[in-house]
């Protein structure tokens, strides 16, 4: 089927919302050509499991393409029209199933080398929708906190390497008060501006009880369906015949009841957490990697205005088979020193994603060794490549970026 086959009957099976949008919009989805129309079907079959900034995306674009003109629209999508198809793809269920057949058409364009042309004019019609619908200014500018090192008595590791360019590295901090500062601030900061989802605190291990106005995801919390998606794993993993891709497409199948996930009133929250588990990379067995996955997919779906991501002690390294039966039976061997390490890492990519969001240019970074003196500041107000060894408290660094 072509997308201009297309009929009401075919969203039967969407959620409410998403059926609502495609409904008001068909005619449009009618137009568009078969290497683009099942990746925004893509988005708008979860549209009802989506957080604001997400659902935000989707109507942008939708609005850009009815802002059109018949020539106007034939030169944005022209990129995409010219991709060459196969008969398979044209016959698949990219309707009902369209993550599916995102995955096949990415197979496809990489096997055919048109991967570089199909990037190029992504980026240019979403260049193009959000210059013709620019986002509204944020009330304040963002932060991004992250602890790490949890854990660790001594270190001989030169932290903050990569951040270090960027921003003032400070060696001389007094931790009093330790987490409960950062997450303090973070609560004050959604006191200010209580938008949904706006403020996000994720723990890699038990969180501290803190204030409900937070989005709060944490490895402990996922501690039941992270055992229930392991045994899955291993049975597929230990499977006489291995097979990657089934195997990603299983999980992205999986449905948050299947692994003891109920629903709740938090339909999007939940589902967030399920991606995490399904669409992540170690991110069932690895508390580090838990946590740099969670901060990235939340300041890239969520764009929150305040981001707190603390780093806990991950189990050591293993063969997979080995990883996953301990996560079942929760027998762990943690490598405090090694989570150091990737947790240093992860500040650094969590820094990135957050350039990546509107007014980087004004958002500022704080990374601490937790319960230690050290730290980094990186934003407009702070000298790149300096160092402070003058006393501070923990406290009033976090005062500084607020």
């Amino acid at each position: 089927m072509l997308p201009a086959d297309l009929t009401l009957q075919n969203f039967s099976t969407y959620p409410a919302g998403a059926r609502e949008l495609a409904e008001k919009h068909l005619e449009i989805l009618k137009r568009l050509p078969l290497s683009f129309a099942p990746l925004l079907l893509k988005e708008l079959i979860v549209l009802d499991f989506r957080f604001p900034m997400e659902r935000r995306d989707l109507n942008r674009q939708l609005r850009y393409l009815e802002s059109l003109n018949e020539a106007q629209f034939q030169a944005a999508l022209a990129p995409f029209l010219q991709l060459r198809l196969t008969r398979e793809l044209e016959k698949a269920e990219w309707v009902a199933q369209p993550s599916v057949f995102t995955e096949q058409l990415t197979a496809h364009l990489w096997t055919t080398q048109q991967i570089d042309a199909f990037r190029t004019a992504a980026v240019a019609y979403m260049d193009k929708a959000t210059a013709a619908f620019p986002d509204d200014p944020l009330p304040t500018h963002r932060i991004a906190i992250v602890a790490i090192g949890q854990g660790v008595r001594e270190n001989s590791y030169r932290l903050f390497r990569k951040l270090r360019p960027q921003g003032t590295y400070f060696s001389n901090v007094t931790p009093g008060g330790g987490v409960a500062v950062l997450l303090d601030a973070v609560a004050k900061r959604a006191a200010g501006h209580p938008e949904p989802y706006a403020h996000w605190y994720i723990d890699g291990g038990t969180p501290v009880p803190t204030n409900p106005r937070l989005t709060q995801v944490s490895w402990a919390g996922l501690t039941p369906a992270r055992a229930s998606l392991q045994g899955r794993m291993q049975k597929i993993y230990e499977a006489p015949v291995w097979d990657p891709e089934a195997f990603r497409t299983k999980l992205a199948q999986i449905q948050p009841g299947e692994i003891g996930m109920k629903d709740g009133t938090d339909a999007a929250l939940n589902r967030f957490q399920l991606s995490l588990l399904t669409e992540g990379s170690g991110t069932q067995v690895f508390s580090t990697t838990f946590v740099q996955w969670a901060a990235r997919e939340a300041l890239r779906r969520a764009q929150p205005l305040t981001l707190f991501a603390r780093f806990a002690p991950r189990q050591k390294d293993k063969q997979m088979d080995e990883l996953l039966a301990e996560g079942q039976k929760q027998k762990a061997e943690f490598d405090p020193q090694g989570s150091l390490v990737d947790a240093d890492m992860g500040a650094w990519y969590t820094w990135l994603n957050q350039q990546r969001l509107p007014g980087a240019e004004k958002s500022t970074f704080l990374a601490w060794f937790e319960d230690h003196n050290e730290a980094i500041l990186v934003g407009p107000a702070f000298p790149k490549n300096a160092n402070s060894t003058g006393a501070i408290t923990l406290a009033e660094l976090v005062s500084s970026v607020l």
